[in-house]
């Protein structure tokens, strides 16, 4: 399919808390809201931030046709190693990703 920000209305980021951070995909339409649940998994994104899937929680909001991943912060909100304060660079590295089928694999990935 290509880059995921290209498929979807938006991909935003933001803090949930100050060791936590969610990235939302905003679908748009019903059949991009069931391309993401297929073609994005967990793991996919787990990897692309480097963090353990277990950690990654899986959020499906069909009502608003979005997609949400909340994960921990490498490092607590403001601390000395803090190079986003807000959360919101978080969302550019998902948004850029490329996905393929609904296979699951992240194009480029191996």
């Amino acid at each position: 399919m290509g880059r995921l920000g290209d498929a979807v209305r938006a991909v935003r980021s933001k803090n949930a808390g100050p060791f936590m951070v969610t990235v939302d995909i905003f679908c748009g339409t019903d059949a991009a809201f069931q391309w993401v649940n297929a073609a994005v998994p967990t793991a996919a994104v787990a990897r692309l931030y480097c963090v353990d899937p277990e950690r990654v929680g899986r959020y499906e909001l069909p009502g608003i046709r979005a997609v949400k991943f909340s994960f921990p912060r490498p490092v607590p909100q403001g601390s000395r190693g803090d190079r986003d304060m807000h959360g919101a660079q978080w969302a550019m590295l998902l948004a850029e990703a490329e996905f393929g089928d609904p296979g699951g694999s992240v194009i480029g990935s191996d």
